[in-house]
């Protein structure tokens, strides 16, 4: 086989599955002839179908209609894609002009969850940051009274927890300056888990004349570190799979219980590619059964180099891959770039 009948019948796959994205109907050979330049006549055109229909790359639904593509069809097809066609500039600004404007970094990531769900008409799924890469940014001590203190954890995913301690002796001000700067001495760059374990040797280390406020200050972070899940979905759009064609709602039902579940899709973020990639998975290509009538295109967010999370959309496999990596791809580098300098 030549390498130009190699290429048209790639050319051929490609406009089935671009044709079909956009109607849900079955393409046939007369309709690809009139819409693309493949410079063949629709008899050769035929013939390309018979053979990708025995490789497994597309189907006839029925004796007399076109072809769809099958899952591997679609596969292939997402292989080849090369290049993916660039973002307008206007799209460009409007997206980074909705993210800018997010208070907090779990709300550029809400506002990520919301932006996903309406660019690509999908439901989309936002992780939280993986608090196992997070590291303590820093540690204020605010005196609310001679026995009561604020404890304000900071992260560098943004994460901020306020805690107030309560202590057997009065602190003065100079002794509240010491134990600020002990528990930052202790925490500032470290993840959590490490953090946990320097807050234990704090305490038991504790100089005596400060062993009073460092113990209790000691236990109420280490508290704060295991307090929250590490896991947290933020969910947009789900009523957006309710407007797809009756071929997808059939599976309908069993997809939106794993939305609402939310393990099923945290297992599968947590296998998000490194940062700056995007994984397509496609059907029966999910290890979780829930998810094997939909595709989900997801990708890495996070700091200096460092994953925080994933973030990705759920679908039909006849989304729009091209359009639908560009997104993800898009939201992931512009949330990254955000989180990136806090």
């Amino acid at each position: 086989m030549s390498s130009i009948t190699d290429k048209r019948r790639g050319d051929v796959l490609r406009a089935i599955v671009a044709d079909f994205i956009a109607s849900q109907e079955p393409v046939g050979s007369k309709s690809l002839v009139e819409r693309y330049q493949l410079g063949v006549s629709s008899a050769t055109i035929r013939n390309d179908m018979a053979v990708l229909e025995s490789e497994g790359l597309i189907t006839q639904p029925h004796a007399s209609s076109g072809r769809v593509p099958t899952q591997k069809g679609y596969r292939q097809f997402v292989d080849s894609l090369h290049d993916v066609k660039p973002l307008s500039s206007a799209e460009r600004t409007a997206m980074v002009s909705f993210l800018e404007r997010g208070v907090d970094v779990e709300d550029v990531l809400y506002r990520s969850a919301q932006l996903l769900a309406q660019v690509t008409r999908q439901a989309a799924v936002v992780q939280m940051p993986n608090l196992q890469v997070s590291r303590v940014k820093h540690c204020e001590v605010v005196a609310l009274s001679p026995v009561r203190l604020l404890l304000v954890l900071i992260t560098d995913a943004g994460r901020v927890d306020q805690r107030n301690v309560d202590l057997a002796q009065p602190i003065d001000e100079a002794d509240t300056v010491r134990l600020r700067d002990a528990l930052n001495q202790a925490l500032v760059g470290k993840t959590f888990r490490e953090a946990s374990s320097q807050l234990a040797a704090l305490a038991d280390a504790a100089p005596s004349d400060l062993a009073d406020y460092i113990v209790p200050a000691a236990t109420t972070l280490a508290e704060t570190l295991v307090d929250h899940p590490t896991d947290r979905l933020l969910m947009a759009g789900a009523s957006n799979l309710t407007r797809v064609p009756a071929t997808f709602a059939q599976g309908l039902p069993t997809l939106i219980e794993a939305l609402e579940e939310q393990v099923t899709l945290l297992k599968l973020l947590a296998r998000v590619p490194e940062m700056g990639d995007v994984a397509v998975v496609i059907g029966d290509e999910h290890e979780e059964d829930q998810l094997r009538g939909s595709s989900v295109v997801s990708a890495a967010y996070g700091a200096d180099g460092e994953t925080l999370g994933g973030m990705g959309v759920v679908g039909p496999t006849f989304m729009d891959y091209p359009g639908t990596i560009a997104r993800v791809s898009a939201v992931a580098r512009y949330v990254s770039d955000i989180v990136g300098p806090r």
